[in-house]
């Protein structure tokens, strides 16, 4: 599968993500749009999986710039936990081991497929300072090592004007739970 999107199609999206950006400067402040572009531009793999990341849901905007690294980070920032990307339990493993009623596929698998990564446990509380999300739905967070080898894994939502991190078996899957995903382009 060719991960380049159209000449029309890049554009389509670019406007999208502009629109988005210049609605929501409170997620980018002191981020300028013509260079985000610009990255994005000279990128075509990576502008592939933002438009995996829109399709599926996940209103994808940029939310942190990484002078070091020279790279801005892309976010899944939908309100709730993106719909083309729910019922799925963790990983492969998990997914192996579910003999009753399996899910579509996993979480690990789908981002890899979509060449974005699962946010982190402190990404996930940096995103939750920008805005409220997941209020009605969860997300699969990536999941540290120790746990996932105990057939665990983590999630986290906002409630109560908290942000909630908990854990779950990897094989299980809710019509309420997804995952967000990020991007460094």
């Amino acid at each position: 599968m060719t991960k380049n999107l159209s000449v029309e199609h890049q554009e389509e999206l670019l406007q999208v993500l502009k629109a988005r950006f210049e609605k929501n400067m409170n997620r980018h402040e002191n981020i300028d749009w013509e260079a985000v572009e610009a990255k994005l531009q000279a990128s075509p793999e990576k502008l592939w999986s933002i438009n995996e990341m829109e399709v599926t849901g996940g209103e994808p905007d940029v939310v942190k710039y990484d002078a070091k690294k020279d790279v801005y980070l892309v976010v899944d920032c939908a309100k709730e936990s993106p719909k083309g990307r729910r019922s799925l339990c963790y990983d492969r493993k998990a997914l192996e081991l579910r003999k009753n009623h399996p899910p579509r596929s996993s979480v690990i698998d789908i981002a890899n497929e979509m060449g974005i990564t699962l946010l982190t446990e402190a990404q996930y509380r940096e995103l939750q300072k920008l805005g409220d999300f997941d209020t009605k739905t969860s997300s699969w967070l990536l999941t540290p090592k120790p746990i996932r080898e105990l057939g665990g894994a983590i999630f986290g939502d906002y409630r109560y004007e908290q942000v909630f991190i908990y854990h779950n078996g990897a094989d299980s899957y809710y019509a309420a739970r997804a995952f967000r995903g990020a991007v460094e382009v």
